[in-house]
């Protein structure tokens, strides 16, 4: 791919206060248009079975929007067919209207030519039966989702509605104690969405596009990232996407941004929060490290003994910096910092601010402190929060 000639050259500073704005951490919120604002402006919000304090897809309007009610965000996700969930970064929430864009990925899908997961005879057109006939359900009313204790050894059922809502029969229309709730497509998405008429070209173009705008500026990986497309997917569409290049100043790779970033500087607030670890403003590592200088990892799945930073290290977000990072628990009504990672004495005000303020959104009355990578910060720490909670 020939690079074009950049229309813009951004500092490193410019390039992360874009960045902040465009994934909602610089200005002031909509809070008019609350957690499906959020939704739409991210156009993707990552799920994981891992919950400390919430699940991450509560996290993530959470850490732009402050307070919000738990059940108000699975309300905003769930009710009045406003999202659907599809494999996009991952197993994602997507705003309902980006469904006709994921014809490509549904289209590929139905020709894959290999499964991890045998479809036994019979089962695919039992399923959508079952469902036609009786509404929404979940694969154990469905005929149950494990044939044995083993994560993956589905049953035939399960297999065959996965199957089908990779396909775009079905689609999952709520969580219900964190399992899938599976309907048809057809009656689950608004008739006007529920098409396949968008070539794959048209379907790549549009969803590179809205990761340029949710990213604000980012490279060719970046982009791709985003909704996990391969780079010559990219290529072949980023010339017609509407994105300008643009140099970043410490960036060794052409990057592309958002013209209607580039047109209004980034000025506002910056939220002071803790972020899920599956956070898309930081969910792509290498960006992570290029942008704010920061090495994030989740250590979830590493040995406990080889973990640094702790089971679900949530980083600190401060000034539009990561100053920190915070493994938390819960102890009845005590929100615990197992362990604290501070960037100088400078973080501390900061991390007891995103402690606090977590504390009181989860219902945790008091905030306790256990071990702080640098010790002779942990008064001060502990001070601090005193201060906060009081």
């Amino acid at each position: 791919m020939t690079t074009p000639r950049p229309l813009a050259e951004l500092s490193a500073d410019e390039a992360r206060r874009i960045a902040l704005r465009a994934q909602g951490f610089l200005g002031a919120p909509d809070r008019r248009a609350g957690v499906r604002g959020v939704l739409r402006h991210l156009g993707a919000i990552q799920l994981d079975t891992i919950s400390v304090l919430a699940r991450s897809h509560e996290l993530v309007p959470y850490a732009r929007l402050g307070a919000v009610g738990r059940r108000t965000v699975e309300d905003a996700f769930w009710r009045d067919t406003h999202a659907f969930e599809y494999w996009s970064h991952a197993a994602c929430i997507l705003p309902i209207e980006e469904w006709p864009h994921f014809a490509f990925r549904r289209r590929a899908y139905r020709n894959r030519p290999h499964w991890n997961h045998e479809l036994p005879d019979g089962a695919y057109d039992q399923v959508i039966k079952q469902l036609r006939s009786e509404g929404p359900l979940t694969a154990t009313e469905l005929g149950g989702a494990k044939k044995t204790n083993d994560w993956w050894d589905w049953s035939g059922s399960k297999v065959a509605v996965e199957r089908a809502l990779m396909y775009g029969e079905v689609v999952c229309v709520e969580r219900r104690s964190w399992k899938r709730v599976y309907d048809l497509a057809e009656r689950a998405i608004p008739e006007p969405l529920l098409h396949d008429e968008l070539d794959d070209a048209e379907c790549l173009r549009r969803l590179v596009a809205l990761a340029g705008r949710s990213l604000g500026v980012g490279t060719r990986a970046d982009i791709a990232d985003y909704h996990r497309l391969k780079g010559e997917q990219v290529d072949a569409v980023i010339a017609d996407s509407g994105l300008v290049p643009v140099t970043v100043e410490g960036w060794s790779k052409p990057a592309w941004a958002d013209p209607a970033a580039l047109a209004t500087p980034p000025r506002g607030r910056h939220r002071t929060t803790l972020l899920s670890p599956f956070d898309s403003l930081i969910w792509e590592r290498a960006r992570t490290e290029r942008i704010f200088g920061f090495t994030h990892r989740l250590e979830a799945y590493v040995p406990r003994q080889k973990r640094i930073h702790g089971y679900f290290a949530m980083p600190v977000l401060a000034g539009g910096r990561l100053v920190g990072r915070v493994d938390p628990a819960r102890a009845g009504s005590t929100l615990v910092a197992k362990q604290v990672t501070l960037d100088g004495p400078k973080a501390v005000p900061a991390v007891a601010q995103a402690l606090a303020e977590a504390a009181t959104w989860v219902d945790c009355t008091d905030v306790r402190v256990e071990r702080v990578d640098a010790p002779d910060l942990r008064a001060a720490l502990v001070t601090e929060l005193a201060r906060l909670t009081a």
